[in-house]
């Protein structure tokens, strides 16, 4: 085992380290910061199974919706500057958008009625997401907007995306680099440089037959839900541990289990359904027309703003402790941010989901120890991914596995981490 613990967070490293004994990891990371300092830095295993090279201290991976609250805090440095109105229609900024029933707010939250692109996406479009963009802003919403939510797995980028790109000229990830990772020195890329790429861990499925940012056992094409557990097999979704809280602060098992077998059932048809809307929203772009999935240079490098970032968990961790510091965001900002808009069922994923502006708040899609229920927010990322906040403790972590669950026994690596966390507090 590589790196640093503070001793009041052994728990934290050997639950880590459980997960190498077990199986269950093959090369991962975890970083944790409270009140500002560095408490855990952990590192080890196989960054590449193919070739045997190790995780270094370095060692970046594809962090999928991770990504999301980094474009979500982009967005709110303009909202702050005076440059965008939370509450304006999207049209103001993108005229060609055409749907003036549409805020700013609803794209943040996931309202706008969009989770889905019309027509395939060709891999000739993967670096464009201008011309992607563009296919949204003649797309009929599915919902009135504002009226219900449901996850933007891919679309959520191109939408917040495109109104920073009218609104600066700039990419997302031209943004996040001079203005978030630069300044704070963290190890994230929205858009990755060919020497991060060559030295990213290589994500590896957990179950044969299966590539990173393909389909799971039961999906087409299991890009970036919110929460691995939930998303990528229906019978997850009774898996919730004990102490989970959910929307309410209660148990997040609990109100699965509650919802009684209609809920695993409709999960079940949809995620077999190719043409169901969880498929639909998950699998375009397909990164599996690409040779290896998420681990092709061709997707590193596109920095899709709503699962394109290449992070370390120290880079992840880092971009929290800074939120939490009011370095990025001024505290308003970000306490009205984490403000709910939405909670309750979610139009795509099916199980209770609940988003403020651009972060996930806990709930079904975001399991969090019960510590964590007020002042917990960020966002996961498919396969275990994690990045995390609480204002209310002053905690920052970050966790980047590559080996990618697909069952509630990997799925749930981040939680017991953050079980482990919360109980050194």
């Amino acid at each position: 085992m590589n790196g640093y613990c503070d001793p009041r967070f052994a728990k934290v490293r050997e639950v880590f380290e459980q997960g190498f004994t077990d199986g269950s990891e093959l090369g991962a990371a975890v970083a944790v910061y409270l009140r500002g300092e560095p408490v855990v830095d952990l590192w080890y295993g196989t960054a590449d199974r193919h070739t045997g090279r190790e995780w270094a201290e370095d060692t970046p991976a594809y962090v999928y919706s991770c990504t999301k609250a980094v474009t979500a805090t982009v967005l709110l440095m303009l909202v702050e500057r005076g440059l965008v109105e939370v509450g304006a229609p999207v049209a103001t900024y993108w005229p060609e958008f055409g749907k003036p029933e549409i805020t700013v707010e609803h794209v943040l939250s996931h309202q706008a009625g969009l989770p889905v692109l019309e027509g395939v996406v060709p891999v000739e479009e993967f670096e464009n997401q201008a011309v992607i963009a563009a296919r949204l802003a003649v797309q009929t919403p599915l919902w009135e907007p504002g009226t219900a939510h449901g996850y933007h797995a891919l679309t959520y980028g191109f939408l917040v995306g495109e109104v920073v790109r009218r609104v600066t000229g700039k990419s997302v990830g031209e943004l996040v680099a001079a203005e978030i990772a630069g300044p704070y020195g963290l190890e994230m890329w929205l858009g990755a440089p060919d020497e991060v790429i060559g030295r990213a861990a290589r994500l590896t499925a957990s179950v044969r037959g299966t590539t990173p940012g393909g389909p799971a056992p039961t999906t087409r094409s299991a890009v970036s839900g919110p929460g691995d557990a939930a998303v990528t097999r229906p019978a997850a979704a009774t898996d919730g541990p004990a102490g989970a809280v959910s929307v309410g602060g209660g148990s997040a098992g609990a109100a699965v289990g509650g919802a009684g077998e209609g809920l695993v059932e409709r999960m079940a048809r949809a995620f077999a359904d190719p043409q169901s809307l969880v498929n639909r929203a998950l699998g375009n772009p397909d990164m599996q027309k690409l040779p290896g999935g998420a681990n092709h240079p061709v997707i590193m490098r596109s920095g899709w703003p709503a699962a394109g970032m290449v992070a370390t968990a120290r880079g992840l961790a880092g971009f929290y402790r800074a939120l939490l510091a009011g370095e990025i965001l001024a505290p308003e900002t970000l306490a009205e941010a984490m403000r709910r808009r939405v909670q309750g069922p979610d139009e795509v994923l099916l199980v209770d989901s609940s988003f403020g502006l651009g972060f996930m708040r806990p709930s079904m899609g975001f399991l969090v120890p019960r510590g964590g229920a007020e002042g917990a927010f960020g966002h996961t990322g498919m396969g275990g991914f994690l990045g995390l906040g609480d204002v209310r403790h002053g905690l920052a972590v970050g966790y980047t596995p590559n080996r990618m669950a697909n069952a509630a026994s990997g799925g749930l690596r981040a939680y017991r981490l953050l079980e482990a966390v919360y109980a050194a507090l």
